[in-house]
């Protein structure tokens, strides 16, 4: 952060100043809303949430090191006092903005692919100066500013992750930092329920190349239908990325690896190089070519995006992040977050790499779909079904129409003798019959009859015969390790609401299976 006394912080925020506040007190940075983030120096933003108040930590904070609190209330410490700390905070990271002349701003949106692409980016820029990006996804109205408030006169790149929650969304977190290089990856299903379509959600993304100048760069998937259209609305400059003939940087002759990892050249208008990516699964590459759109606007030569992109790896927790355990167990955490087409991704990426060995799922159903919502699940669960899974866990709320999908996909990829009747007896699909349950002696349920050994594994086994429905995070990893053999492997993904990366974490404490 750019050093700031207080009495500058409360002109900026249009607050006063409380607690003894010294108006020559400044304040170098970071900023923080976590109490247990503060370090000398830091100014402590105060946020009421749901299940915690900020303000109940605004002594602890100072004498942590704070300088001061940026709070809606008087508290029993030094503060600035303003209506709404976040928006205070948006002032605030407004100004700081403004005064990097020498830095140049890049804006990263889409459905999915933000975190990747934005960290990627951030390597490449990297190499020409100090860059500043958010950590993991920061990318709201508290977390956009609070990456803006990192950077210092010293910043030449700052690499902002946008998302939006609503129409009007990007454009507000784009006038805080207002980018001149501007990416948009895809328009996907994400909050579908939110935007009612998916041309409002791509009207919310544009937003992003509406924002940038006439002095800017718009880098566009030419592969997404919806995301070349925004060539038509934005005054910047226009550079295409993707698979298209017509894209400016694009990716040719793509193969995967037996792990699922691409390697394509990758063709510039200065010259091609060859790519192997470290990173997981053919959606992969869009991201990468989006970054390396970027660097190849800043100039940096192709060899040396190819080098850099190849060697890679996530730098944002639980996105595709591939572990083995010690008894050749491989763990694929992609939990922190899911919609219907990182869903697809994800299980794309986990046939390769689960490739002859018996592979076992654990999902919950999305979230934020709107009335698409049943549908959208069910259509997750037939996905799942017919996925060549030992083992399909569902976890969490709300759970029915991924559960009666599964039921559907595995059935339709059955014998007819090989799987129960679902609907005799008067039971409907969603009614879990007996061939859905957990282990015997599984805490998620009763024990029920007959619980045995699991069949699949793999494209042309058997086909899925254990789908279980658990309540949480925990369960899911118990009915794992009630499963789990040596050498098979484990795909979790599922909405952030459900905190399924503990899930992962459970199963690779759990140490070699018995």
């Amino acid at each position: 952060m750019i050093p700031m006394p207080l009495a500058r912080i409360a002109e900026i925020a249009s607050g006063a100043l409380s607690g003894s506040a010294d108006p020559r007190a400044v304040v170098r940075g970071p900023v923080v809303t976590d109490s247990r983030a503060v370090e000398p120096g830091s100014l402590f933003v105060a946020i009421r949430g749901e299940r915690v108040d900020g303000h109940d930590f605004a002594a602890e904070a100072v004498r942590a090191g704070a300088v001061a609190v940026l709070a809606s209330r008087p508290v029993d410490a030094p503060a600035v006092i303003v209506t709404d700390p976040v928006a205070a905070l948006a002032e605030l990271a407004t100004v700081l903005a403004g005064s990097l002349p020498a830095a140049t701003i890049v804006g990263v949106t889409g459905s999915a692919g933000k975190t990747t692409t934005k960290d990627l980016i951030a390597r490449l820029t990297e190499l020409i100066g100090p860059t500043v990006a958010p950590v993991g996804s920061y990318n709201n109205e508290i977390g956009h500013p609070l990456t803006v408030l990192r950077a210092d006169a010293d910043t030449r790149y700052l690499v902002l992750e946008l998302s939006a929650r609503n129409t009007g969304h990007i454009a507000y977190l784009a006038r805080i930092a207002p980018p001149s290089i501007g990416v948009v990856l895809n328009v996907g299903t994400a909050h579908l329920g939110v935007f009612g379509g998916k041309e409002a959600i791509a009207k919310a993304k544009g937003e992003l190349v509406e924002a940038l100048p006439g002095s800017g760069v718009a880098v566009l998937n030419a592969d997404d239908p919806l995301v070349r259209e925004m060539a038509e609305r934005t005054a910047a400059r226009v550079t295409f990325f993707g698979r298209s003939e017509d894209a400016v940087v694009r990716a040719a002759d793509v193969v995967l690896d037996a792990r699922g990892r691409a390697s394509f050249t990758l063709e510039t208008p200065s010259g091609s190089a060859p790519v192997s990516l470290s990173l997981y699964g053919e959606h992969a590459v869009s991201n990468v070519l989006a970054a390396a759109a970027v660097a190849w606007e800043l100039g940096l030569p192709v060899s040396t995006i190819a080098r850099e992109l190849s060697a890679a790896e996530p730098r944002s927790r639980w996105r595709m992040e591939v572990s083995e355990r010690p008894d050749g167990v491989t763990v694929i955490n992609d939990a922190y977050n899911a919609n219907p087409d990182s869903m697809r991704a994800a299980f794309e990426a986990f046939a390769a790499l689960g490739r002859g060995r018996r592979r076992f799922a654990v999902i919950a159903a999305l979230r934020e779909l709107g009335e698409d919502g049943p549908e959208l699940n069910e259509e997750l669960g037939r996905l799942a079904g017919g996925a060549g899974l030992a083992g399909l866990v569902v976890a969490g709320p709300d759970a029915e129409p991924v559960l009666r999908g599964a039921m559907e996909a595995a059935q339709q990829a059955a014998a007819p003798s090989a799987l129960p009747d679902y609907a005799g007896a008067g039971r409907q699909p969603s009614a879990l019959p007996d061939y859905t349950r957990p282990a015997p002696g599984h805490p998620a349920g009763p024990e029920y009859p007959g619980g045995g050994p699991i069949a699949g594994g793999h494209a042309g086994a058997a086909p899925l015969t254990q789908i279980v429905h658990v309540p949480d995070a925990a369960a899911a990893a118990a009915q794992l390790h009630a499963w789990l053999r040596p050498g098979d492997a484990v795909l979790v993904k599922g909405p952030r609401a459900m905190s399924l990366e503990r899930t992962a974490e459970l199963v690779l404490a759990g140490g070699a299976v018995q």
